[in-house]
């Protein structure tokens, strides 16, 4: 037959104070007591009754201890041992499935479920995606301000496949033309004075226009360029014959030029009027070093070119063909 009754005490149920030289009527215990009647204390052998308390772990005696006493506590802990576990050993496996309900659940927690919880699944949606089970993006809801593309997006670019703005394809974006607005005799290397931009009988440019500087000319954007030269030159002397050219010069270092087209018109002896015109394609790959220039060689200093501000006489047309 198995044992019924209160089971034997552990070793950890029994406590033990001794106190000596002390002369204090208060002690504390290293436990806490359930009762005064689970001590037995004894000072000097002598145990005592009934003339002592005790609050929490505080023992208070009726009568303080002189220095010479020796008291012995026992405590008896017959209501049991409260274990606490240690921080971090409770594992998951140690938790009953559903046993945490929201009593011990944090309040925010709490909140976020019964927010997710109220959200109907395939609800509706309103604005710029609209539907339940299907949704649909309303007509011109995606606009550019929606897009990662990187690059400036203008009248002039359109989007790539690897989701960049890009200069447009399939079309000239840039063209501006020059012309020179009076006539010189002789050499001029470069031509670099009564340059102008073309202003008159219902002329337009196309994107940006060319810039020029003492006869330097810089381009406004990278790309294929196609430079187109119009040469126009007057031969006054008497008895000879002459040439006169027209230089198209550019540098990719901004330092160093090259003749990368040349124009040639010739006269007989008396006065002569002669036109010729050239052109180039330069890949323009860096604003900052590629340019160019015009220079003007005359076998005779009689020789004229001949520059107008009204039309075009000896003029030069850029065009943008496409990004480099």
């Amino acid at each position: 037959m198995s044992y019924l009754g209160k089971v034997e005490l552990k070793s950890s149920d029994i406590r033990r104070v001794d106190v000596t030289s002390s002369t204090s009527a208060t002690h504390t215990l290293t436990w806490t007591p359930p009762s005064e009647q689970s001590l037995i204390i004894t000072i000097n052998g002598v145990k005592q009754q009934n003339n002592y308390s005790i609050s929490g772990v505080t023992l208070t005696l009726d009568t303080a201890l002189v220095a010479t006493d020796e008291m012995e506590v026992i405590g008896i802990n017959d209501i049991g041992t409260t274990t606490v576990p240690g921080d971090g050993t409770v594992t998951t496996t140690k938790i009953e499935d559903d046993a945490v309900t929201a009593d011990k659940l944090a309040n925010a927690i709490n909140t976020s479920i019964a927010a997710n919880t109220a959200k109907v699944t395939n609800a509706t949606h309103t604005g710029d995606v609209t539907g339940a089970t299907a949704l649909t993006i309303a007509s011109g809801a995606v606009d550019l301000a929606m897009l990662s593309a990187t690059g400036t997006a203008d009248a002039t670019t359109f989007l790539r496949g690897d989701n960049a703005w890009a200069a447009v394809a399939g079309g000239l974006s840039d063209a501006s033309q020059w012309r020179l607005t009076s006539n010189f005799a002789g050499d001029a290397d470069p031509i670099a004075s009564n340059l102008a931009v073309v202003d008159s009988d219902g002329y337009g440019s196309l994107g940006s226009a060319m810039t020029e500087s003492s006869g330097i000319f810089t381009f406004p954007s990278t790309g294929y360029w196609l430079i187109i030269c119009q040469y126009s030159a007057r031969y006054d002397a008497v008895g000879a014959s002459g040439y006169a050219m027209l230089k198209t010069q550019t540098t990719v270092n901004d330092g160093t030029y090259g003749d990368a087209a040349i124009i040639y018109t010739t006269f007989e002896s008396g006065t002569d009027y002669s036109s010729t015109n050239g052109q180039f394609l330069f890949d323009v790959t860096s604003t900052s070093t590629h340019k160019v220039r015009f220079r003007v060689d005359q076998s005779n200093t009689s020789n004229v070119t001949l520059g107008d501000g009204s039309k075009n006489m000896t003029a030069m047309t850029f065009m943008k063909l496409g990004a480099t």
